[in-house]
């Protein structure tokens, strides 16, 4: 119940304040102490019950005419802080379960899977209990009769207010009960089923280091400036266009092309973490996330239908798959060289996983944003039957070119990634050496 405009600016104003909170939990982390449950463990189990409380009222509406929007700000800005104190640790479990490249790897398949299946599962949860709410589209006044357009508007804004509104409100607090539940659910799995390796950690540095000391050195790391370039342009690529496609899903059957790429991506991940076990990562990312961009080009060049509304979709959850998977497996490597550069520095870990983990959810927010004051500005009309033109050719523009831009553009800084398939296994054989 907000106008766009507000509801972008939260979106933006919660990645800002991410930029703060990420890198300082993942600072914080690294010098917590070891406990009988790990390192990286309590952060995780005490975090999660205040996160679901938080997401609740994110979906809540509180009963007031004014502050409406620092309320959603304020509880956005927890929710983040909080899935921050659970995502940086659950990343970066992956380097404190083995020291083993390979098995780095496997690991990291294996999350990917389940974090798009995930995906899948929330969207079709919020989906179905959602989209069981009927709201009635609103004719433009431009198509209604004259003599009957202000009582036909009236008419239909009271029905709204008074019926379909409360079920809404209650459809979306379902929906995150739900997907609370199932939060809590996954991280008792976590908990009990994921054990931290001592020997693996290195998160104890001999030698303490400030907080602006550590970022100073990761962030003057070459290779982990490029890799989260890269990764950030061609994610964002992606997620700007499932968000104008989620702008364009009609009430009714609208979610079959949203769940489509999500559905081949959980299914081809396995295939691509054997394509870079193949052919090398570097290659594997080349290949992967430029097949998308035939098929972006043809939502701009053909007229739209369903059949290619769907082959479009299949082949960006191909892509997806690699553009999500591949810059994860990559990270652990940099990590890797990091090692070896400043052998003498540990712990900082956690830092280097909490800016990865800041600019998936940036690149989310930001996505969101750009798409809802895009079409804001060409005039989209809430719950409007029809659509001024400008809003189909920025929903074009959303899902085809600017994609497809940005996803030359991450290719072109991971070709500038430093570290090939011959540098990993000198790494690899280097730090063996070391230990």
């Amino acid at each position: 119940q907000l106008d766009p405009f507000y509801a972008s600016i939260i979106l933006f104003v919660g990645r800002a304040w991410d930029a703060v909170t990420d890198p300082m939990v993942g600072f914080f982390i690294s010098k917590t102490p070891w406990t009988r449950l790990g390192r990286l463990m309590p952060w995780i189990i005490f975090s999660t019950p205040f996160a679901v409380i938080s997401y609740f009222l994110i979906w809540f509406v509180p009963d007031i005419s004014r502050g409406q929007v620092m309320w959603y700000l304020t509880f956005y800005c927890i929710f983040q802080t909080l899935v921050t104190c659970f995502h940086v640790p659950y990343s970066a479990l992956t380097m404190f379960i083995s020291r083993e490249q390979s098995e780095r790897d496997s690991a990291t398949a294996y999350r990917m899977t389940v974090e798009v299946l995930g995906t899948v599962l929330g969207t079709a949860i919020q989906g179905q209990i959602v989209g069981k709410v009927i709201t009635p589209c609103i004719e433009s006044p431009l198509f209604i009769g004259n003599t009957n357009s202000s009582v036909a508007m009236e008419e239909l804004n009271m029905t709204h207010d008074t019926g379909s509104l409360t079920d809404t409100r209650n459809a979306y607090m379902i929906a995150a009960g739900v997907i609370g539940g199932l939060y809590i659910l996954c991280a008792v799995i976590l908990s009990v089923g994921v054990r931290e390796k001592r020997e693996s950690s290195e998160l104890q540095s001999d030698k303490p280091v400030s907080f602006f000391q550590g970022l100073k050195l990761v962030m003057n790391h070459g290779a982990y400036i490029k890799l989260i370039a890269g990764f950030l342009f061609t994610s964002l690529a992606f997620m700007v266009s499932t968000a104008g496609g989620t702008a364009a899903a009609q009430p009714g059957g609208g979610w079959g092309p949203l769940l489509s790429p999500q559905l081949s991506a959980t299914l081809t991940i396995p295939f691509w973490q054997w394509f870079l076990t193949r052919f090398g990562k570097k290659t594997a990312v080349y290949v992967g996330i430029s097949s998308a961009i035939p098929f972006l080009i043809m939502v701009a060049v053909l007229d739209s239908n369903l059949i290619i509304t769907y082959i479009v979709a299949v082949a960006a959850g191909i892509s997806v798959a690699a553009a999500f998977l591949l810059p994860w497996s990559m990270l652990p490597d940099v990590i890797d060289d990091f090692k070896l550069q400043h052998p003498d520095s540990h712990g900082h870990e956690a830092i280097f996983f909490s800016f990865y983990v800041f600019f998936t959810k940036f690149t989310s927010g930001v996505s969101l944003g750009i798409s809802t004051l895009s079409l804001d500005f060409a005039g989209y009309q809430t719950r409007g039957c029809t659509q001024p033109t400008n809003v189909n050719i920025t929903l074009k523009m959303l899902v085809s070119a600017v994609p497809v831009g940005l996803i030359l553009l991450g290719l072109l800084l991971f070709k500038l990634y430093p570290i090939d398939e011959e540098k990993r296994r000198k790494n690899k054989k280097a730090l063996q050496d070391l230990r």
